[in-house]
């Protein structure tokens, strides 16, 4: 390898980046959405003006992967423990897409995004479970798993969202049919979670497991729900503009309070796990991109909860959103100056 001191040397360093660093923007972007909806507007636009710089340069160092590293690049996309991490691309640029439905008001911006974002799902889904499933060589459930794996429903889910907010936006000929494709792809995350959770689970619960197994993604088991219960709430509030979801109301409703409900049974038993794996495991506490997967589904179950709170007319859940924005904020600002710290430590050498 090139020394750091070097030129090149941050070129070589690309050949190491995660492939899940889109749960920056996935991250960055919930929150910002989240503190839009609970009144925070300064927040929420300085984090989306945030996101847009994120959301690029991203693109631009994953293009330069794929330039210099390709077979570390399409290596990962088609390995069991890794090729889940590029559907973070695909929720990233759904929420991005979301954000600018929402808080800059701009419906052609987002629309190219929620294009690239179908586009995505498309490419990603069918190019890494297809390669999955064909492959030679492949690792035991024990070693091949875990839940970075539901970054899949996750992406799923984000279409669903994304094309539900751009249906309430449009008149005729589209608002019909972005509300069926945001209900298609709802049923299919659920379908997806439901197939996905239960060989996790039995991992869990079946297979020896050591703290350093417990990575930060494991909190996606939460965060697929949270999303998932945003979109089906976004669903519930759509009804009035599409006669075919009124037909399907009770089971919208019925479905998406199941969502909200297991997302939040989940809460407790992460972090009792968390406390198994930093405290009692020791494990160290060290910056680490998979950390954006912990943030994300905090801020998402703020949304969601606010969300289900008025599509359902419960008005009592309020606080409880509350409180899960201001822990991912907190959240969010230390996994930032965490990388923050990490990228000035990995600065290359000045010769």
């Amino acid at each position: 390898m090139i020394p750091s001191h070097t030129g090149a040397g941050w070129l070589d360093r690309l050949a190491d980046m995660s492939p899940g660093y889109f749960g920056l923007v996935m991250a960055t972007g919930i929150v910002s959405l989240s503190a839009f909806m609970m009144g925070l507007p300064g927040l929420a636009q300085a984090l989306f003006y945030l996101n847009v710089a994120q959301y690029g340069v991203l693109w631009v160092l994953y293009v330069l992967r794929a330039w210099y590293h390709p077979r570390r690049f399409f290596g990962d996309m088609i390995a069991h423990l890794s090729g889940p991490g590029y559907f973070t691309v695909v929720a990233g640029t759904g929420i991005l897409a979301s954000q600018f439905i929402i808080l800059a008001q701009d419906v052609r911006v987002g629309t190219v995004l929620w294009l690239a974002t179908a586009v995505l799902w498309v490419g990603l889904t069918y190019t890494i479970f297809t390669a999955l499933t064909v492959k030679g060589e492949k690792p035991t459930l024990g070693t091949g798993i875990n839940g970075g794996w539901l970054l899949a429903v996750v992406a799923t889910q984000s279409v669903a969202v994304s094309s539900a907010l751009l249906a309430a936006q449009l008149d005729q000929p589209w608002r019909l049919e972005l509300n069926l494709l945001a209900l298609s792809m709802w049923l299919w995350g659920g379908m997806l979670y439901i197939w996905l959770m239960a060989l996790i689970f039995y991992r869990y619960t079946f297979f020896s497991l050591s703290p350093g197994d417990l990575e930060p993604p494991y909190w996606i088991n939460m965060g697929a729900m949270a999303i998932s219960t945003l979109a089906g709430s976004l669903l519930i509030e759509n009804a009035s503009s599409a006669p075919f979801l009124v037909s399907l109301l009770p089971f919208l409703k019925g479905f998406t309070v199941l969502y909200w409900a297991t997302g939040t049974w989940w809460i407790p038993m992460l972090l009792l796990l968390g406390v198994w794996r930093y405290v009692y495991g020791r494990f160290p506490v060290t910056y680490d991109p998979l950390y954006w997967g912990a943030v994300f589904p905090l801020g998402m179950y703020a949304a969601c909860t606010f969300q289900i709170d008025r599509a359902m007319e419960f008005y009592f859940l309020g606080l409880l959103a509350w409180v899960f924005l201001l822990a991912a904020i907190v959240a969010w600002s230390m996994t930032f100056l965490g990388m923050l710290y990490g990228l000035v430590r990995k600065r290359p050498a000045r010769s």
